[in-house]
């Protein structure tokens, strides 16, 4: 429960906002293809994964 409340930042939150105007888009144009995408990117912001998700990232 702590990896959703916690450790936000840009990108996780431009996933959530992308998957959700996603999902949005997807139920009224009727596109599964594209609900199926925004579950990813939704999945992906809720639990903090993602390329730096765990601060695996090394510049």
């Amino acid at each position: 429960m702590k990896t959703i409340i916690y450790g936000w930042n840009l990108m996780r939150a431009l996933r959530l906002i992308f998957g959700i105007v996603a999902i949005g888009q997807a139920i009224f144009t009727r596109d599964w293809v594209l609900g199926l995408a925004g579950a990813f990117l939704l999945f992906m912001a809720l639990a903090n994964i993602g390329c730096c998700g765990a601060g695996q990232c090394k510049l």
